[in-house]
């Protein structure tokens, strides 16, 4: 903390994160846990990103669109687990406020990119069940390069707009956050200047992109619905929906996660009912993501086999 001229109070720049304090007794046990999860997760979307990376057949949108996902669930992951996994041995459990803001900057690039890579799955879900033979023209490289390009450009802004409303903030009072991570509504709550325009901002902000992404996601499943009623073939309306179950799991759980760790009002948020919400965004999703898309996938699953193969028969040159 740094002392403040005449007065008697203190500015904050040290946080100290609390975390699962009441649950010390069994903090060896929940590092294995979480530990495993972070282990987990970055092999299984690194991994991902690898595979469609190697096997030319995956060089496809869908799988460009899966690629980017998988590298901002690691990046969501890395930005909030280490620093979870050394405050359970950490006697002082501090993290700056610098720290804190780099925390919220690649979480929120992370999410928000998301958002809009999951609305840019939906759309080419819809073009190419809906619009089979228009499929490469519409889903051209240059679309789906400018598709992710804007997803990125858009948690970039939306991640700078709140770090720059931090420098408003004033920390002068308590520095314990409750929660595992540097969460914004948390340095709400301890800011001495009163954090309105924060709110207001990210609720604005973080709506509108959670509203216009789910919009673009539930009016193209809209069309893909009403084109598979349409199929005369059975086997090709379970084909159409197998495409797209995995998808809609993964958008389902996220979203509803994300509603209920940041789109709601601040009055309604007490300290600690949020935990569950953003341990499931920040770290459940992340490692559920690679088994959802990867699992029921035959693509993915003969990529493996093949790779797996050539590398076999490398070995035995």
């Amino acid at each position: 903390m740094v002392e403040m001229g005449g007065d008697n109070h203190s500015i904050t720049t040290e946080f100290i994160l609390t975390g699962f304090t009441d649950l010390q007794e069994l903090k060896n046990l929940l590092f294995v846990v979480f530990f495993t999860i972070y282990l987990v997760t970055m092999l299984g979307n690194l991994g991902l990103v690898a595979l469609i990376y190697m096997d030319h057949r995956l060089h496809t949108p869908m799988y460009f669109f899966l690629g980017n996902l998988a590298l901002m669930d690691s990046c969501c992951s890395c930005a909030i687990t280490p620093k979870m996994l050394q405050n359970f041995f950490s006697e002082d459990r501090l993290i700056s406020f610098y720290e804190c803001r780099a925390q919220f900057y690649f979480l929120c690039l992370a999410e928000t990119a998301d958002c809009f890579l999951l609305a840019a799955m939906a759309y080419d879900r819809y073009v190419a069940i809906c619009s089979p033979l228009q499929y490469h023209t519409k889903m051209s490289k240059k679309l789906c390069n400018q598709m992710i390009a804007g997803s990125y450009i858009a948690g970039n802004l939306h991640s700078m707009i709140h770090e720059g409303l931090l420098f408003r903030l004033t920390f002068c009072g308590s520095h314990e956050i409750n929660h595992f991570f540097c969460d914004l509504f948390s340095l709400f709550r301890l800011s001495c200047v009163d954090p309105y325009i924060n709110e207001l901002m990210l609720n604005i902000w973080a709506g509108s992109i959670e509203v216009f992404t789910i919009m673009i996601v539930l009016i193209s499943y809209l069309f893909i619905l009403f084109t598979v009623f349409k199929m005369k073939s059975k086997q090709g309306r379970g084909k159409a929906l197998s495409t797209c179950a995995s998808h809609f799991l993964s958008v389902s759980i996220f979203y509803g996660s994300l509603f209920f760790g940041y789109v709601q009002p601040s009055s309604v948020k007490e300290e600690n009912e949020d935990i569950p919400a953003t341990l499931f965004y920040t770290l459940v999703i992340p490692l559920l993501n690679p088994f959802i898309y990867s699992l029921r996938n035959k693509e993915v699953i003969n990529a493996v086999k093949r790779i797996m193969k050539n590398k076999s028969q490398n070995s035995q040159k």
